[in-house]
């Protein structure tokens, strides 16, 4: 017959891991607590942890670090004197756009001094990776509205090679495809933004072999900015330490760019014995001018980032230890507004510079008369009216 008393204990664990109540886990857990999560987990949580505070810092915490999931125990049987198996299933998702989590596990407890002395998990860990994130190079979350893709390839100085580029193009139809993404944010991990085409992969490669991989490389890449150009959702740059090469185009589609004031701007591709690639030629000469882009392409300069604020190639500078903040908060403030507007307003500016005042005014009368039939339109014309702050549903 089971022991209700361990039943109790067992459930008043699961209660705590779900709300992250550390104080309850501190009475639960027995101070030689014993650990064991599944080896193979994603985010390296696997292995044994000894005591409990390893075992919610590296145990339990990366899990919540990665994923919003609980525990849903619905079996429990007696092992022994003071043993527990627990079976049920992990709910939840990943934080970093992977797919649900719906993972089978079985826990094996022990209790000491009317307290959990040991935990094994064993778990379906293929799920687990199936929920963390399809990517290797970058990071996705989404959140409150803002989806957020983070260039993680910091040893290389996030450097854009075959792997991230079909890693963004993943990435940019995921966010197109959701809803409720109404503003991105784009930055990388690490002291750069990104160095640009990883020049050790072409150089790595033989020469018969370049133009294909090129183009398959450059194709994924210029689909995931086509994308991004092509959604409501305003995006939002966040520029620490270098941004070159075809890495730019990842500021170029951003409509506001954030810069640490030490940022460095290139292009370098004379340098290499190469042309363009991720829309440099479309962008800067309608961004800083033909002159100016022209010197740029020619010369191999490298901007400043006072130099990149006044050509316009960055909208404003803060302190590198601020940007992620800055753009962060500017990010969020987006994302509280009018999406289907911004988006119609991202378009009309893209394509006035191929557009005549007359098409442009015509443009503009059909845009905003469709938009007016919209329910942020109402919401934000009664709040005018009202003399409140409008609450923008983005639709």
């Amino acid at each position: 017959m089971t022991n209700p008393g361990l039943i109790d204990l067992a459930r008043a664990l699961y209660a705590a891991l779900r709300v992250g109540d550390r104080e309850k886990l501190g009475t639960l857990l027995h101070p030689q607590f014993v650990g064991t999560i599944a080896d193979g987990m994603p985010f390296e949580a696997g292995g044994r942890h000894d005591g409990p505070d390893a075992m919610r810092r590296d145990g339990w915490g990366v899990i919540a670090r990665n994923f919003v999931a609980y525990a849903e125990p619905n079996r429990f049987e007696q092992v022994g004197d003071t043993g527990l198996l627990v079976m049920g299933r992990y709910r939840g998702e990943g934080k970093r756009g992977g797919s649900t989590l719906d993972a089978a596990f079985a826990h094996l407890l022990s209790f000491e001094d009317g307290r959990i002395r040991a935990l094994e998990q064993y778990t379906d860990t293929e799920r687990w990776h199936q929920a963390a994130s399809p990517f290797h190079t970058l990071l996705l979350e989404f959140a409150d509205g803002v989806a957020t893709l983070r260039l993680n390839r910091p040893e290389q100085g996030n450097a854009i090679n075959a792997e991230m580029a079909s890693d963004l193009e993943e990435a940019a139809t995921r966010i197109a495809e959701r809803s409720d993404t109404r503003a991105v944010l784009i930055t990388g991990n690490g002291p750069n933004f990104t160095v640009g085409g990883d020049v050790n992969l072409f150089a790595g490669t033989a020469s018969e072999e370049l133009p294909n991989r090129l183009r398959r490389m450059i194709d994924d890449y210029h689909l995931a900015l086509d994308r991004l150009m092509s959604i409501d959702a305003p995006v939002i740059a966040a520029v620490r330490g270098a941004a070159a090469g075809g890495g730019l185009g990842l500021v170029h589609v951003a409509d506001i760019v954030i810069a640490a004031d030490d940022a460095r701007f290139a292009l370098g591709y004379g340098a290499l014995g190469l042309t363009s690639d991720g829309g440099n030629t479309w962008f800067l000469p309608r961004t800083i001018g033909l002159r100016r882009a022209q010197e740029l392409f020619l010369l191999n300069r490298r901007l400043t980032a006072q130099e990149a604020l006044e050509f316009g190639l960055v909208s404003r500078l803060v302190a590198a230890n601020l940007v992620d903040t800055e753009a962060a908060d500017v990010a969020r403030k987006i994302a509280s507004g009018p999406t289907k507007a911004y988006g119609a307003m991202r378009r009309m500016l893209r394509q006035s510079f191929e557009t005549d005042l007359s098409d442009q005014l015509r443009l503009e009368k059909d845009s905003i008369v469709l938009a007016s039939c919209s329910d942020d339109a109402r919401e934000g014309i009664a709040a005018f009216a009202a003399r409140r702050r409008p609450d923008f549903r983005g639709s």
